[in-house]
């Protein structure tokens, strides 16, 4: 833990180093890891869990872009088998994930051309050039000396007691990987969705409201990313800036689950849903003539027009193109405004078709 004096930027000027002391003073925690990442795509990984870990916490944003998180990176190679580290070289002001990502991979790639052809990797300090994709020499340090490895005097001890350290792990909210486990586990979703739905913590947030106010672990996640994730994706938003409310949400998916509007049409409600966060979705449904219609008589009518206005394609069907099916479901949809329950609008193309 120490303060942040600064940051240094090499690459806006071509001839002068700039300085930027508006964060001086700031509150800086820093974590140096054991050599344990082999490659920049680990790297890359591990910070996104560093990222969403504080962002968790509340105690940063995370923006490596502005400086609110920072890594340098030390990369050395070793040949197969051989245990001792080769000389480490160090990259620094590094200011995006993918930046790392790249410096890490041409550091190995010109470390291990330079092993090969008998050069002596030295101990020094470089900047990545990230217009050509290539670091670049700031300083050299031969000696442990040049980095001041020594006890800092005026810096005491700090000893904290176990029962502090519990108190405060008890205190922390529920963390991205323990809830990424949970809803494997106790929801059964997938890891696709349990990563999505936990990748920052407004969402799921979000997503434990929506089952908290009734919804289905399944529809709820498909639902927040996919016309929720959507809406807010074309607005540039993050789902803190959602105004519907998530019980408002969740009756519209009991609308879904009830078979009383079909999905499209939910998706239609969504939309006017989030220009009036208040609004009852089952009277959008009624105002809009959007319940779903399950009688067959007054579907069969939408069934035959579609049929009649597609002969060649029903002759396909006929002919052992099944796949269009899918066609002819697309236009009774349509023509009953996402309102036809899927269903049995199936079972009456099929009766006819076949």
């Amino acid at each position: 833990m120490e303060e942040d004096t600064g940051k240094s930027i090499h690459d806006l000027d071509p001839f002068n180093t700039l300085l930027d002391f508006n964060r001086a003073g700031v509150p800086l925690l820093e974590v140096v890891t054991e050599p344990d990442l082999r490659n920049g795509e680990e790297a890359y990984a591990f910070l996104n869990e560093i990222r969403q870990l504080v962002r968790y916490l509340d105690i940063s944003d995370g923006n490596m872009e502005e400086g609110s998180l920072r890594c340098d990176v030390n990369i050395s190679v070793r040949p197969i088998g051989r245990a001792k580290f080769g000389t480490k070289v160090e990259v620094k002001n590094l200011n995006s994930f993918r930046h790392v990502q790249k410096a890490i991979d041409f550091e190995f790639k010109r470390q291990v051309a330079a092993v090969e052809a008998g050069e002596t990797i030295l101990q020094e300090t470089r900047t990545f050039d990230s217009s050509k994709g290539i670091t670049t020499v700031l300083r050299i340090k031969e000696d442990a000396n040049d980095y001041r490895y020594f006890t800092e005097p005026d810096l005491a001890p700090v000893r904290l007691s176990p029962s502090w350290i519990e108190g405060n792990r008890a205190s922390l909210p529920e963390l991205p990987r323990a809830r990424k486990a949970r809803y494997r586990s106790e929801l059964g979703l997938s890891d696709y969705d349990a990563e999505l739905l936990t990748d920052g913590l407004g969402v799921a947030a979000y997503f434990d409201a929506l089952l908290a106010a009734g919804a289905g672990a399944k529809t709820a996640a498909n639902w927040i990313n996919g016309p929720v994730a959507g809406w807010l994706n074309e607005r540039a938003l993050t789902i803190e800036a959602l105004p519907l409310p998530a019980s408002r949400l969740a009756a519209l998916i009991a609308l879904i689950e009830s078979s009383t509007v079909s999905h499209s049409a939910a998706q239609q409600i969504f939309l006017r849903m989030a220009s009036e966060p208040e609004a009852n979705p089952l009277q959008l449904a009624e105002e809009l003539g959007l319940l779903q219609q399950s009688d067959a008589h007054a579907l069969q009518g939408i069934v035959d027009e579609v049929l009649a206005d597609w002969p060649d394609k029903v002759a396909e069907y006929q002919s052992g193109k099944k796949g269009l099916i899918g066609l002819f479901m697309g236009e009774v949809m349509k023509r009953s405004r996402g309102s036809a329950d899927p269903k049995i609008a199936t079972e009456l193309l099929r009766r006819q078709l076949d």
